[in-house]
């Protein structure tokens, strides 16, 4: 069924709650014990969450998982950081005001998430934590559009995010790979306009009727696809690296919405900054 349940939404949510709340003081535990075991509960965590969301996740590519990382992914709703987070160890940036959310907020924390306060004044102090966190070991995970979309297009992404692609670790570029997300099929059915809305999360929607019904629709399909990683000296300037990243993520949502291969550009192919038009993508 692919309709809102209210029972299938109750059981789920409460599974949610409690499994949530059940691991916010294990990770807390994990955080003062042990590193390692920090940076590995959130997958756990994330991977139950999908469970029970009943989300099937099509993964495509090859993820790099040796040095200094940074994923750069569209964004098109909060189930985004699960759905991710359950194949990626990694830390996602968030802006700042996410730390203040109910629930949402503690849990970000835990999972050591990089907060970005994009005020002027905090651009050193913040460069400095990222690298920090890429000495240690960790990948980060962006979303460059700077906001969540409808789940049909890939907005431009923000040069000036960009600015984690300029660190070096031991005199070498981070790399920077490109993850593209959609939202497929709901019950078998293909996800046209109509219903990608259900897992959307975007502009002035309320929060909890928005969580109400993720939590009662049926099985959903994501294509979660790896792109082939760049560093920021494959080309001219950031803002060619961000206009480079957008189009191939938004080709890859494009082939996985339309079910039709796309041609994603190779590094160099699109113009200093010039970034394609957001258009609608196929239904």
């Amino acid at each position: 069924m692919i309709y809102n349940a209210p029972v299938r939404s109750f059981v789920r949510l409460l599974l949610y709650v409690g499994w949530i709340f059940t691991m916010i003081p294990v990770q807390a535990v994990a955080l003062l014990l042990s590193a390692r075991l920090a940076e590995r509960i959130p997958l756990l965590v994330h991977r139950v969450v999908v469970w029970i969301l009943d989300a099937k996740v099509t993964v495509k590519g090859e993820q790099v998982k040796e040095g200094a990382v940074l994923f750069v992914c569209n964004h098109a709703s909060y189930a985004d950081i699960s759905l991710i987070g359950a194949h990626i160890r990694g830390s996602f940036v968030a802006k700042a005001e996410v730390a203040k959310w109910p629930l949402f907020g503690i849990c970000a924390k835990l999972s050591r998430t990089v907060f970005v306060d994009r005020r002027a004044r905090y651009a050193r102090q913040q460069a400095e934590e990222m690298k920090r966190r890429f000495e240690r070991g960790d990948r980060l995970i962006l979303f460059p559009e700077g906001t969540s979309s409808d789940g049909n297009r890939v907005l431009p992404f923000r040069s000036s995010l960009f600015a984690t692609a300029e660190i070096e670790i031991d005199g070498k570029p981070v790399a920077v790979q490109p993850v593209s997300l959609a939202y497929t099929r709901l019950d078998g059915i293909p996800m046209g306009r109509h219903l990608r809305p259900f897992f959307a999360w975007y502009g002035d929607m309320e929060m909890f009727s928005h969580l109400w019904g993720i939590v009662g629709v049926g099985r959903s399909t994501v294509v979660l696809e790896f792109h082939k990683p760049v560093t920021v000296r494959d080309f001219p300037s950031r803002k060619a690296l961000a206009a480079y990243c957008q189009s191939v993520v938004a080709a890859g949502v494009s082939s996985a919405i339309s079910g039709r291969p796309q041609s994603a550009p190779a590094p160099g192919a699109v113009p200093d900054g010039a970034a394609p038009a957001p258009g609608a993508l196929p239904a």
